[in-house]
């Protein structure tokens, strides 16, 4: 099919030209303002400090692609309640909340240019407002009074939070294999696409088939946006992304280009790779680097992403023809052909 043959696995990414967020939340932008002025109302609080970093990580910004998920299924089965601003805000809260926690985890300092909220205001303050935005998230989805909408709710966070510790053992670990590495991302990032993407079908009434379509195309997206993510760790722009170079290499993290390289390097070159896994740190980056692109890992990471955006477009192919269906299948290319 036409929608099919859009994302193609033979294709360089540099042929796709990705929309600006902008341009691509365009058939939202009204949903977006709406879900801006829910997420407000909703982190207020009388507790200053809470009331401090939860502004904080407001002016921050951030893509917001999760809650546009829940937008874009719910308009393309044709939804017209005001539910899918409350769930689509849920889904930003529980982002959030995880990158705090991420965050004091990792030990970073730089997020989007601006420093983390763990950085600005310690690791006991960054913790307990993810706690509060997590329970505030519960509170919100309650209001929905829908069970399924609860329970996939429920079972996503803990999947997530089985993400985050399947990461934690994973660091540090040079004989991490790719189905290893995929199985986190899928656990801790692409869980949450997933869900918002079947959230929006739900509010809409759609068939479990239909459901479960669009929950596939958020588990292929969510799957190939990390993919991205951990190249640019090694290629991106320092000034684009906000963050530093390296960062995944510093705190032992075994992504894709890493096992690339174990996997298809030469002897020498994998040893530095192992080695740099295994002690952390930036000591060893400009020799891993070297190691990358010599193997080309970045290349054969970005097939593995234009694969899985490739299946995501199929799993919306379906869809009745529409702007949102359109912009469906244009985050896929948004997702592998982005620099930040």
């Amino acid at each position: 099919m036409k929608e099919q043959a859009r994302v193609s696995s033979v294709v360089p990414a540099e042929v796709f030209m990705a929309s600006s967020a902008q341009q691509l939340f365009a058939p939202i932008a009204a949903d977006m303002k709406a879900v801006d002025a829910v997420i407000r109302d909703r982190l207020h609080s009388e507790v200053v400090l809470i009331q401090q970093v939860a502004e904080y990580i407001i002016q921050s910004g951030g893509k917001r692609l999760r809650p546009a998920l829940v937008l874009f299924a719910a308009n393309a089965l044709g939804y017209r309640g005001i539910q899918h601003h409350e769930l689509a805000a849920v889904v930003e809260l529980i982002h959030t909340s995880t990158l705090l926690h991420d965050d004091v985890v990792d030990e970073s300092e730089l997020r989007r240019g601006n420093q983390t909220a763990n950085a600005m205001f310690g690791n006991a303050a960054a913790v307990l407002v993810g706690d509060f935005l997590y329970s505030r998230a519960f509170q919100m989805m309650v209001n929905v009074d829908n069970m399924r909408v609860m329970q996939v709710l429920a079972d996503t966070t803990n999947v997530i939070a089985e993400g985050e510790v399947l990461q934690l053992l994973n660091c540090h670990d040079a004989d991490v294999t790719v189905e290893g590495y995929l199985r986190v991302i899928r656990f801790k990032t692409a869980k949450l696409f997933e869900a918002a993407a079947r959230l929006g079908a739900i509010l809409a009434g759609a068939d479990e088939t239909t459901a479960q379509n669009l929950a596939d195309f958020g588990m292929h997206l969510g799957t190939a946006f990390q993919i991205i993510d951990d190249v640019l760790d090694y290629s991106a722009d320092e000034a684009a992304t906000g963050k530093h170079l390296g960062d995944d290499l510093a705190e032992g993290k075994p992504t894709l280009p890493l096992i690339h390289v174990m996997q298809h390097g030469r002897p020498e070159q994998a040893a530095v790779v192992r080695r740099a896994i295994e002690t952390g740190g930036r000591e060893d980056f400009p020799a891993v680097l070297a190691a990358i692109q010599a193997t080309d890992a970045l290349e054969a990471a970005r097939r593995y992403a234009r694969i899985e955006a490739e299946r995501a477009s199929q799993m919306v192919s379906t869809l009745p023809p529409s702007i949102f269906k359109e912009a469906l299948l244009e985050l896929s290319i948004f997702a592998i052909a982005r620099d930040r």
